[in-house]
């Protein structure tokens, strides 16, 4: 039932590739006796060669691994985990950025999470308490300092941590770890350009391409990592800015701006579309806004930068409405592109083994992760779907499983999204605009923070719980919360969605007081009967 779930989930969507099993049988037969002219290395055919030791990457090998298979993984960066553990969410939310009295530190130290990149996002928040409301807690004391060198070398030393486990993990599961970058020479044999300079050429019985995805250019703006950034110059920025320019209100641009606004900076978002995070409830993304201007973050939406001019030493920014019309100029000393991103795919030689991409570059793949080409397979930010670190291992796990003789599954409609700033904003499955379009008869329920003990006792309670159900069964669609730490609160939704519970089994479950996941409950009874704190 879950492969058929996801094969009409597939299907509906667009994902899956029409004919994409003809199309291999025909790509295969066309072309094998070109590929047969390459020379091999001689050594030893994998069951499974993985491209790419992203989060996708290294969890299939991992797990391919554990399930019998002769796997090797093939790393360009010299260092596993991807875009989200070198250069992404894990360096951005790792540091540690207070070095201040005794006491506060150790608070932060205590608070501190592993993950990088939450631990900067909340390293920059703490700081923000600290100057802001330790003093309405009793906490006082003469000077806060931002030591920004210290926290790099933190991050990067979190970062190294992190890779070197991996590495272990790879070591202890027993999966080859090849560095250098690969290209298909055939469907089964890739060649790796080693960082020594040599080559090499490891094949396997089936490949994955886990490359992941790069940062999307706009025209007219070339990202120099320096004046103008990505994600990866943000998190490498040797000052903080005095004024920094966010192109894109996405999840990346509004964390990275939350926290350069927490340590200093003055924050302008700019966003094309008429809304921040498109993908968000509508509800849910008002007040989210309301949330992060109150903060002082400034916000130019429906607004096209048409060009930027870099030749002094601050930089002007040319704008202009998204219909047309006036432009003006902002202002900058740092300019973040955050617009999206593309998959990566540059260099691997897909043309050349015929593997199909897409107009925006993604392989299309068929419901056991294959692609036109047989045994060649493509999972995360390469494929179709959100391009997010979870879905990725999801798919990896999934497609070697298949690989295996098993059966893998991904539900793509119920795949959490979390915004990481703070408030954060986490949902999982169907926001109230898809619910009205669909049709179906729904209610909703509502609770928020200002009425939980727990978010008033500790001083946090902006945001609230938005559930969406079924009018008839009652069944949960969709599921919205910002809060405090609402990326944790949000696996008791998805786990909900996945077993197709209903808002009153939530409500019925006995919940921990005094707790933030209270609220949870709470908005539960509030879409079946009424809550009672409210």
């Amino acid at each position: 039932m879950a492969s058929l779930a996801r094969r009409k989930a597939l299907s509906v969507s667009g994902y899956l590739h029409e004919g994409i099993v003809s199309r291999r049988a025909a790509v295969t037969a066309a072309a094998a006796r070109s590929w047969r002219g390459f020379a091999s290395s001689g050594s030893e055919e994998n069951d499974v060669v993985v491209i790419g030791g992203g989060p996708g990457g290294y969890v299939a090998a991992i797990k391919a691994a554990q399930l019998g298979l002769k796997t090797t993984c093939i790393e360009k960066r010299g260092a596993l985990g991807g875009t989200c553990l070198n250069v992404g969410c894990i360096p951005s939310k790792a540091d540690l950025p207070l070095y201040i009295s005794l006491s506060i530190y150790l608070y932060c130290m205590v608070c501190l999470p592993i993950h990088p990149f939450q631990a900067l996002l909340h390293s920059s928040h703490m700081y923000h308490e600290a100057t802001h409301a330790f003093s309405s807690h009793g906490i006082k004391f003469s000077q806060v300092e931002v030591d920004l060198p210290a926290m790099m070398a933190q991050k990067d030393k979190a970062v190294s941590n992190l890779t070197r486990g991996i590495e272990g993990l790879f070591k202890k599961n027993k999966v080859t770890y090849v560095k250098g970058y690969g290209k298909f020479i055939s469907p089964s044999e890739i060649s790796v350009d080693t960082p020594d300079g040599s080559t090499t050429v490891v094949k396997g019985k089936n490949v994955i391409i886990a490359t992941g995805s790069d940062v999307k250019s706009l025209p007219g703006i070339t990202i120099d990592e320096k004046k103008i950034v990505s994600s990866t110059g943000a998190l490498a920025l040797t000052e903080i800015p005095k004024k920094l320019v966010v192109i894109g209100a996405g999840y990346i641009g509004l964390e990275m701006g939350s926290v350069w606004k927490r340590l200093g900076s003055e924050i302008t978002v700019v966003e094309f579309g008429p809304n921040i995070v498109p993908t968000m409830d509508f509800e849910i993304r008002k007040q989210f806004q309301r949330a992060l201007e109150k903060q002082g973050m400034k916000f130019m939406l429906g607004t096209k930068v048409v060009g930027v001019d870099s030749s002094g030493d601050v930089m002007k920014l040319i704008v202009e409405p998204a219909s047309g019309g006036e432009q003006s100029i902002l202002e900058a000393d740092i300019v973040l592109v955050s617009a999206g991103r593309v998959p990566y795919t540059a260099g691997l030689g897909l043309a050349e083994i015929g593997v199909e991409t897409d107009k925006v570059g993604r392989i299309p793949v068929d419901e056991r992760f294959e692609t036109n080409v047989a045994g060649v397979y493509a999972i995360g930010d390469v494929i179709p779907g959100p391009m997010l670190a979870h879905k990725a291992e999801e798919d990896g796990v999934a497609c070697v499983e298949f690989l295996a003789g098993k059966h893998g599954h991904v539900d793509y409609d119920l795949v959490p999204g979390v915004v990481y700033t703070h408030p954060e904003v986490a949902s999982v499955g169907k926001t109230e605009d898809q619910v009205k379009e669909s049709g179906v008869a729904y209610r909703v329920g509502k609770f928020p923070f200002m009425a939980n003990s727990r978010a008033k006792a500790i001083d946090d309670a902006e945001g609230l719980v938005k559930i969406i159900a079924e009018t008839e069964t009652d069944k949960i669609l969709g599921v919205h919360i910002m809060s405090p730490n609402a990326g944790e609160l949000i696996h008791e939704a998805a786990l909900a969605l996945q077993y197709g519970a209903s808002s009153e089994d939530i409500a019925r479950t006995c919940h921990a007081h005094p707790t933030m996941s209270e609220a949870v409950k709470e908005a539960a009874m509030a879409t079946y009967d009424k809550p009672i704190h409210i």
